[in-house]
């Protein structure tokens, strides 16, 4: 879904520290009565003085804020979106070259314009082309222009464990000793290979515990130390040879398991009992659905139940294991349960998008979100992630392995000390989305958003198995393909319309439903549609020139929708951020003319980005809105602006749309993460209470996100 929101001018705010010493001399302390003077610091600020439909006039101020001056400089960077740079830059700038990544690089020009002293700044001017949005992937004089120098110095670090040799049933504790220049981030353990634990704090431990002469033998334990750079160092072997006598327990547990109800038709509970026993004793009992962990019991009777509610049909195979106190284990036979509940009659859809950033997996419970939620898209997956069925047991579901932000392990943590995302942190974001299933809210996993759809992440990397692995871990309904089209010239009727991005969009939609469907799983695939997708196709009613608004991504999902839509369970519609000129209901059909599912017609509180629309509540008094999209903007008024109301938009849904129809907000958490809109604007709560009343969606319409801190 769309964060793209900037307006007036987008500030980057650059630093690079040019060193002026060696690495030993940062290291060492400085003599009493020793001044360190300051390296040179640049910072680059980028802003706009003026702006147009298809350009602006750009401004780079560098400033040197170190104690020493600068003589020259080379600045390398990409602009966001369709931005470009056009002609000789001028002020200090001398020269731009855009370069075959995309990238530009400005020099200064030859009459001082690389001179900066200390304190001092100078500006370059140049034409931009298209829209600004900012700028990434930056250098300065070829190194980082985050103003920190690269740390390439990994940690040192050894390993011992204690005892060496274990004669009984006992623990061995393995300590590792780490240290670096900057810092040590983290220390994993590995037994004979395999990463066995990891500790972010000295000292740096982990105990393992042996209780039978079944697990006699040599084991060879190793850690890593990484510091925050990434830079990593293993350690030499630490051996642990393991005698127990034979006299310890061998003997495992026997089990079997039963599930009641096994035919499920109705909204309730599903029951698994295991019957464990032992000749020592039962220690605990896991409980496996589909063969991922999904509870654990440690007193009998040993039971695990499930809610299941319409849309959750399919096929479940349970099993237990039984473990005892020396660690034997067994696995109980299956016991399969059938869900088989009768979809109701399609009914008005209300999807609320879930961004993980500043958030916390707490917040994601029912008592926060109000039941006139159909859908929850929990927003972003990162396309590229290298998720693999059951990581969440041992690293979670953290930025690294997945692209979700919640603040529990998230790369950027607010909270200090910073909270990791644990397997006990994942489970329970588990739990919270089957509560919310339970009573009926669908949850979908979002893919994607604008973010995650530039060139330094990875549609081009799409992992569709990671995906899936990480859709079902999760347990949700669905999986939502947010995948930001490029822009390009669109063109032809509808019999030979091509974008050059078609072939891209039908390949991920395509590979995503293949892997859902090997797997035998009945999720299903919704997607974020561009607002005018669905444009410009020549002899429709919106050809270019017969709708009011222009836009660089005109009829990009145009032949993903009309000929994969089968495929889909319904549609969002990213019906804003598209300026004033631009209906939302002229949007909703020129969708609905090539999909006959679902479409949940989008909306979004203020601040809104790129140029669109304030939302209101309600429609103003006066103000002829005609009977449909083409009255309003056909007929004289063509300013879309004003049908920008909640009131306008959902009734149009309810005396327009078909039956499941309904609508979609980015985003539930917005007023969290960004502002409350202003004066006179719809917000958060008042746009789904709003809603709930107009299309009926549940006897409950006054219920509330409720206000939570920012974190």
């Amino acid at each position: 879904m769309n964060i793209k929101a900037f307006q007036g001018s987008a500030l980057l705010l650059l630093t690079l520290g040019l060193a002026a010493c060696s690495q030993t001399d940062l290291q060492g302390a400085a003599p009493v009565g020793v001044v360190n003077k300051q390296a040179a610091v640049l910072s680059a600020t980028f802003t706009t003085s003026s702006a147009w439909d298809s350009g602006f006039t750009g401004v780079i101020t560098l400033k040197n804020t170190g104690d020493t001056a600068v003589s020259t400089w080379s600045l390398n960077f990409k602009f966001n979106g369709n931005a470009g740079l056009s002609g000789t830059p001028w002020g200090a700038g001398g020269n731009a070259v855009k370069n075959a990544d995309g990238s530009y690089t400005i020099t200064p020009n030859s009459w001082g314009g690389g001179n900066i002293p200390a304190g001092g700044s100078v500006t370059v001017s140049y034409s931009g082309t298209g829209v600004f949005s900012g700028v990434t992937a930056c250098t300065i004089n070829g190194a980082s222009c985050s103003g920190t120098p690269s740390d390439t110095v990994a940690p040192t670090v050894s390993a011992t464990v204690a005892p060496a040799t274990l004669t009984a049933a006992g623990t061995a504790k393995v300590t590792a000793t780490a240290s670096d220049n900057v810092g040590v981030t983290k220390v994993e353990f590995f037994r004979n290979g395999t990463l066995v634990a990891t500790d972010t704090t000295a000292p740096y431990e982990y105990s393992q515990s042996f209780s039978s002469s079944s697990q006699n033998g040599t084991y060879a334990f190793t850690a890593k130390a990484f510091d925050a750079a990434g830079n990593n160092k293993t350690s030499t072997a630490t051996n642990l040879t393991v005698n127990i006598p034979g006299t310890g327990d061998t003997v495992a547990p026997t089990v079997s398991v039963s599930a009641s109800p096994t035919n499920l038709t109705a909204a309730g509970n599903v029951t698994v009992t295991a019957n464990a026993t032992d000749n020592v004793g039962v220690s605990k009992v896991e409980f496996y659905r589909n063969g991922a962990l999904v509870g654990t019991d440690t007193t009998s009777p040993y039971q695990y139940s499930q809610s299941f509610a319409a849309g959750q049909n399919g096929t479940y195979s349970y099993t237990a294991k039984a473990f005892d106190a020396a660690g034997n284990n067994t696995t109980s036979s299956a016991a399969n349960v059938t869900v088989n509940i009768p979809v109701q009659p399609a009914s008005r859809i209300y999807v609320g998008y879930a961004g993980t950033w500043n958030t916390s997996l707490n917040d994601l419970v029912p008592a926060n979100i109000p039941s006139y939620y159909t859908h929850v898209n929990i927003s972003f997956a990162n396309p590229k992630l290298t998720y693999k069925k059951g990581d969440y047991l041992v690293n979670g579901f953290s930025d690294t392995n997945t692209g979700l932000q919640f603040v529990e392990g998230a790369a950027a943590n607010p909270w200090s000390p910073p909270v990791k995302m644990t397997p006990e942190n994942a489970k329970k974001l588990i739990a919270n989305i089957d509560a919310l299933q339970a009573r009926g809210t669908k949850v979908y996993l979002s893919v994607g958003g604008w973010t995650y759809s530039n060139d330094q992440h990875g549609w081009d990397s799409y992992n569709p198995s990671g995906l899936i692995d990480l859709a079902q871990d999760l347990g949700v309904d669905g999986v939502d393909l947010d995948w930001e089209a490029p822009t390009g010239t669109c063109s032809g009727d509808a019999t030979n319309f091509s974008c050059p991005g078609d072939a891209k969009a039908i390949d991920i939609l395509n590979r995503t439903h293949d892997t859902i469907r090997a797997r035998g799983l009945s999720m299903g695939i919704s997607i974020a549609a561009w607002s005018t997708g669905a444009y410009y196709v020549k002899g429709t009613q919106w050809e270019e020139g017969k709708v009011q608004w222009g836009s660089p991504y005109g009829g990009t999902m145009y032949n993903l929708v009309k000929q994969q839509g089968s495929k889909l369970s319904h549609i969002n519609l990213m019906s804003y951020d598209a300026g004033t000129y631009f209906d939302p209901r002229e949007s909703f059909e020129s969708y609905r003319a090539i999909y006959s599912g679902p479409i949940a017609m989008g909306i979004e509180p203020a601040p809104e980005g790129a140029g669109g629309a304030t939302l209101k509540l309600y429609k103003e008094a006066g103000v002829d809105y005609g009977a449909t999209w083409r009255n309003f903007m056909y007929d004289g008024l063509n300013d879309a602006s004003k049908a920008y109301n909640v009131e306008t938009l959902a009734n149009y849904v309810k005396t327009n749309g078909k039956p499941g129809d309904g609508m979609m907000i980015w985003q539930i958490w917005k007023e969290r993460v960004h502002a409350t809109p202003p004066a006179g604007a719809a917000g958060v709560n008042s746009a789904g209470q709003l809603i709930c009343q107009i299309l009926q969606i549940t006897s409950n319409c006054n219920q509330s996100v409720p206000t939570l801190p920012k974190l």
